[in-house]
């Protein structure tokens, strides 16, 4: 029988980025730097699918707003945009209390625990968001991160092709942004979990599309907790909880009704602020579920050691 590759002892904390990581939207300090009306602009963005269906035309409504980014950049609203500055920006977007400290609390928690240490249990934290890549990498939380998936957007596209791949030419990397190079959406966040599941950030040569046993997957799902902040992520909660990962729904001063809805319904495992200080009711959840999945993983392992037994010896009187 051939040996597994991954031992399964990863503990994936997966985050939702804006109003969970954060206070607020991350573009904030975007519209502050530029002196844009940050309300008239998320109102063009909401609008946008309207008009758009008048001409029978489609528009994502998470995504929209990266396509208006863009439109800000060319009519100088946002004058030369580029990632060098959205980076900038992202260490000036204000995180939830509590982090980014709570991160490291969560390493240390097993590296304090010798059994847990012994059976290499490790704790590893991802975000995975609609918003700015370059924004989350900029920020300090980035510090603590495995693994980020959000969109991007891309200055020109390279000037020199040999007829087979694309050469450096005069081609900029922190050129002025001009399209948009990645997306994820609410739904496509999804996506992104069965990335992480199987490992494709950290294993070489795994493609998300290809089928891998249960016990091939680098992250199983039971050891997964999500969280976010509301009904727009009740696709990636079903996914997460529905294969028996755990879900919690945070809220701030604006969305306590939702969130509690979310829990009414039985869409999420457990709901708190935002707030990841020591002793909050988030800290306290998160920490306990994280205690059971490593007691839980640990027993798992003591019970497959166990099954090996001694061949039986000879018989004697």
């Amino acid at each position: 029988m051939p040996v597994s590759l991954v031992t399964q002892t990863e503990i994936a904390l997966i985050w939702d980025f804006d109003k969970t990581l954060t206070t607020g939207y991350m573009q904030k300090p975007l519209f502050e730097r530029f002196n844009v009306d940050e309300s008239q602009f998320w109102d063009e963005v909401n609008a946008l699918e309207e008009f758009y269906e008048k001409f029978g035309l489609k528009v994502s409504s998470d995504t929209a707003y990266l396509e208006h980014t863009l439109n800000y950049v060319r009519s100088r609203k946002f004058p030369d945009l580029t990632n060098s500055i959205l980076r900038e920006l992202g260490a000036q977007v204000e995180l939830a209390p509590g982090m980014p400290e709570f991160m490291q609390r969560t390493k240390d928690f097993i590296s304090a625990n010798q059994r847990y240490v012994d059976n290499i249990i490790s704790v590893e934290h991802y975000v995975v968001s609609t918003g700015f890549r370059q924004m989350i990498e900029g920020n300090p939380i980035n510090e603590y991160l495995d693994g980020v998936w959000a969109c991007e957007l891309l200055p020109d596209t390279p000037t020199a092709f040999d007829g087979k791949r694309w050469e450096g030419g005069s081609f900029d990397p922190d050129g002025v942004l001009t399209q948009i190079g990645y997306t994820i959406d609410n739904t496509t966040k999804t996506r992104a979990i069965f990335e992480i599941n199987k490992g494709i950030n950290k294993l070489e040569g795994i493609n998300v599309n290809a089928r891998m046993a249960a016990d091939e997957r680098r992250v199983p799902f039971k050891n997964m907790i999500y969280i976010a902040d509301g009904p727009s992520d009740v696709p990636v909660f079903s996914v997460v909880g529905q294969n028996g990962g755990k879900t919690l729904a945070v809220y701030g001063d604006k969305n306590y009704d939702g969130v509690q809805q979310l829990q009414d319904e039985g869409r999420v495992n457990n709901t708190a602020p935002a707030d990841y200080s020591p002793g909050s009711a988030a800290d306290r959840w998160l920490f306990r579920w994280i205690g059971k999945i490593a007691d839980s993983i640990c027993d798992d392992r003591d019970q497959r050691i166990g099954n090996f037994t001694n061949p039986a010896g000879h018989v004697t009187k």
